[in-house]
């Protein structure tokens, strides 16, 4: 259950983070009113993670981990946007980092 809370705040993180783009400085109503709503849903079910018992450290790696990877993949697919190599290689260490923090833990 806390993993399925972590990803519908994840995909409300991404959805407001698009918006942000999309609302161009604030000037459009609709995207404007996703990123009010992507932020604070993203923030109530991170925080519905943390309440069943999702560590912190873990729960929020994750989140911003994926999120990094979600923005950056929709910023090249849809929003014409470029990586270097040296973008996707800090990407992928940010994901090895949230793997060190989760197997480092105790099970």
């Amino acid at each position: 259950m806390t993993l399925l809370l972590l990803a519908i705040a994840i995909a409300s993180e991404v959805t407001a983070t698009v918006s942000l783009k999309l609302s161009d400085g604030f000037t459009k109503v609709i995207p404007s009113i996703l990123v009010v709503l992507g932020y604070g849903s993203a923030f109530w079910f991170l925080s519905q993670s943390l309440k069943r018992g999702m560590h912190i450290g873990v729960a929020y790696g994750i989140w911003s981990a994926v999120g990094v990877a979600a923005i950056a993949l929709i910023g090249v697919l849809f929003l014409d946007e470029r990586l270097t190599l040296i973008q996707v290689g800090g990407i992928g260490l940010v994901i090895l980092g949230v793997l060190a923090l989760e197997l480092g833990g105790e099970h």
